[in-house]
């Protein structure tokens, strides 16, 4: 009995500071809902982005684009095919595919190499000897062969419509501090089956009310790997690519803005992509996004608080940086509640006000930062949202107790998995050059 209850007081011990965290993650997601009802109430944003330089034809800089490719097949050619179709001078559009496959991907992307080099395209097919740093390895090696002052990035399922860098480069050049812009991204195959639409309805919130609600407040909010362009400038400033974790992405926007850069954030023109469209792909990235995030934080939070900011930038900024530890604070929530029931002989109206908390807790974050971008986005029905939505909170938590064992070994021992891509469909439609 007395062992009993003292393993009692012990889980719920846990489970209060498993619940402190969540509600931590909780309270952040409704400061930026808060931030868009006063917006609405006022009818005033918080911050309105510098105007985009007009530019003439003349002035238009050389632009990068570099597009990181590990085993894709044909994407990889649909891809070259897509970056040459972007609208900008030929002689000042350079295209890199940084190519680290072992299979057939690289012979494909040759002949479309071939093809639009004939076309007056001036396309690199970048192979590497090994993936030393992985996608950070590649993009770095890729700067090393041209000198453009701005970069852009593409994951190798991304299609940017024809006028992104026309609609995105004068927004970067407007602002001298301005490292990167960032593209609200897209998802071609957001309605293929239930978990393509709960990763959609995620990610909506994420582009519309995250990234672009941090932009206005004049928070950090994080550069997302694909969608975007960066100054080489500030890439430099920040130390440049870093394979030492598995999100570089973060890693390099938080030193470029310890390094007095910052990040622009549009919604328009959104870049389409592709999202996981099997579950056991979903968790390769999530667990790599999670991994990658506790590695960033053991590198830079130590500088964040030592530098010269605002506590409430210091304060948003950890907040980011922290927000992957929704995943091992729910599985330690959720294995010491069953545990808690279990001791009290399956009795739960101790924690029946707990569980009331909770539950209106994840119902007002859920519509607070999933309906306003459904219903923008004009994504479907009530009803499919409703579905939808419902659907998220008990998928995380599966995902946060298939996860957590890896993401608490790295918090420990800062361990670090080998890059796993995620699996891609190929896209039903490819734009081709003429």
């Amino acid at each position: 009995m007395v062992l009993r209850e003292f393993l009692r007081l012990f889980f719920e011990t846990v489970l209060g500071f498993a619940i402190l965290g969540l509600v931590g993650i909780g309270i952040s997601f409704l400061i930026l809902i808060a931030i868009n009802i006063i917006e609405l109430v006022t009818g005033k944003p918080w911050r309105k982005p510098i105007p985009p330089l007009k530019l003439s034809e003349a002035e238009l800089p050389h632009v990068l684009v570099q597009i990181p490719a590990f085993n894709e097949g044909e994407l990889a050619a649909d891809a070259l095919h897509a970056a040459a179709s972007l609208d900008w001078p030929k002689d000042k559009l350079h295209i890199q595919l940084l190519d680290d496959s072992t299979d057939e991907t690289s012979a494909l992307a040759q002949r479309a190499e071939q093809q639009l080099r004939a076309q007056g395209f001036d396309i690199l097919h970048l192979r590497r000897d090994d993936r030393t740093g992985f996608k950070a390895g590649a993009l770095a090696h890729g700067l090393t062969k041209n000198d453009a002052p701005v970069i852009a990035v593409l994951d190798i399922d991304f299609r940017p419509p024809r006028e992104w860098l026309r609609a995105t480069v004068p927004y970067l050049l407007a602002d001298p501090h301005a490292g990167f812009v960032q593209s609200r991204c897209e998802f071609a195959n957001y309605r293929t089956n239930w978990l393509t639409r709960i990763q959609g309805l995620m990610l909506d919130s994420h582009f519309v009310m995250e990234q672009a609600t941090r932009y206005r407040a004049g928070w950090l909010f994080q550069f997302n790997g694909t969608g975007g362009l960066w100054r080489r400038a500030a890439i430099e400033a920040a130390g440049g690519w870093s394979g030492d974790s598995l999100c570089e992405d973060l890693d390099l926007t938080i030193r470029a803005e310890l390094a007095d850069w910052h990040g622009v954030f549009l919604m328009e023109p959104a870049v389409p992509g592709l999202v996981p469209e099997h579950l056991q792909h979903w968790r390769v990235q999530q667990r790599r996004w999670s991994n990658g995030f506790v590695q960033v934080a053991r590198k830079v939070l130590g500088e964040v608080w030592a530098s010269p900011w605002t506590i409430s930038k210091k304060i948003s900024a950890s907040a980011l940086i922290l927000i992957q530890a929704f995943y091992p604070c729910a599985a330690i929530a959720t294995a010491s509640f069953i545990l808690c029931i279990l001791l009290r002989g399956l009795h739960a109206s101790a924690y029946i006000p707990l569980m009331e908390f909770m539950l209106t807790l994840i119902a007002t974050v859920a519509v607070g930062m999933a309906l306003v971008p459904y219903l923008i986005l004009r994504r479907g029905s009530l009803w499919q949202y409703l579905v939808t939505v419902s659907s998220v909170t008990p998928m995380m938590v599966y995902m946060s107790i298939s996860n957590a064992p890896s993401i608490l070994k790295t918090v420990v021992s800062g361990s670090r998995e080998h890059f796993k891509r995620t699996p891609k469909s190929r896209p039903v439609t490819t734009p081709k050059i003429s």
